[in-house]
């Protein structure tokens, strides 16, 4: 049955159903994985000792910058750098984005990479808190 007009309209529902039926059967193995693995990365409890949110909805988002000014008191300036693929042309795009972040001990400088954490607005422009210092500027 190699010449495709040679085949029967049974024929190919045969096929089409046996088809579906494979399909299903790695489908449902597959979910029967992913549910598993679930499971177990549950039972294992909280991979990570991130802050979690207090009557929020779902986990604060936390990104990693340079602080680019600390001149504000309690205030950091921070600037987060992005790449991606631009998605037509597949070239590596360059992106910043700047943020304000609360630093309450006021240890953070100019040229320090930090973590932040999302949080509530503590200002009219402030919505990200300092978590930690990664490392100092030279």
């Amino acid at each position: 049955m190699a010449d495709g007009a040679a085949r029967t309209p049974a024929d190919r529902d045969a096929e089409r159903t046996e088809r579906r039926r494979r399909n299903a059967r790695q489908r449902r193995a597959w979910r029967a994985r992913q549910r598993s693995r679930r499971a177990d990365r549950e039972s294992r409890g909280p991979a990570t000792t991130e802050p979690v949110a207090t009557g929020g909805r779902g986990r604060p988002r936390v990104r990693q910058g340079v602080v680019v000014s600390d001149k504000a008191p309690k205030t950091l300036v921070v600037r987060i750098d992005t790449t991606r693929q631009h998605r037509i042309y597949k070239k590596t795009v360059r992106e910043s984005t700047t943020l304000h972040a609360h630093d309450e001990r006021d240890e953070a400088r100019a040229g320090d990479t930090v973590r932040v954490v999302e949080s509530r607005p503590l200002s009219a422009t402030k919505r990200w808190r300092l978590i930690e210092i990664l490392e100092r500027a030279r």
